[in-house]
């Protein structure tokens, strides 16, 4: 079987910045000026998505803005705000052994080490201290939960993660 190479989400232009065409970007990336590793860049407003090139890049205030190749108007810029910056996964690098990104994660089923399923990763937060897994629970939870908020603590309270199964074993009471 043939494996397709997914595209991700790694941000979104913001407001056009200047007369000379630069734009302000809203990166996802953990460290924002990691979204500047990662090319080829497509662009995607609506159901239209088009490759680009960034030619230069600035920090500015809290954020990034860059200059996209061949767009040196601000009324051109203007029309690629709220763009989705899309990449695909295969530039993404390797993580080791034991380390997921944060998009493996979400969907994957939860389920304590004494077999209690737990519902599935709906998202995940950074608290500072740790990440902490965003877990819904099952329609038919015998606990009266809906969500439940599990802090990523590997080995502490994340005893497995497996990605071929799509489960995350823990050490957790569902009663909590």
């Amino acid at each position: 079987m043939e494996e397709v190479n997914k595209e991700i989400i790694l941000g979104k232009v913001g407001a056009v910045y200047g007369i000379k065409g630069w734009l302000k970007i809203h990166s996802f990336t953990d460290e924002q000026e990691a979204i500047l590793d990662y090319f080829p860049w497509s662009l995607k407003l609506g159901n239209k998505q088009q490759s680009v090139e960034i030619v230069d890049w600035r920090k500015h205030s809290n954020g990034l803005i860059v200059h996209v190749a061949g767009i040196d108007d601000r009324d051109v810029a203007q029309k690629l705000v709220g763009s989705e910056i899309i990449v695909n996964e295969s530039v993404l690098s390797e993580l080791p052994e034991g380390e997921f990104y944060w998009r493996d994660l979400i969907g994957m089923t939860v389920v304590t080490d004494k077999g209690y399923n737990l519902g599935q990763v709906s998202d995940i937060m950074e608290t500072g201290a740790n990440d902490v897994l965003v877990v819904k629970a099952n329609i038919k939870d015998a606990f009266g939960k809906k969500e439940r908020l599990i802090p990523y603590l590997f080995e502490q309270v994340i005893l497995s993660v497996s990605q071929k199964d799509k489960q995350i074993c823990v050490d957790w009471d569902p009663g909590f």
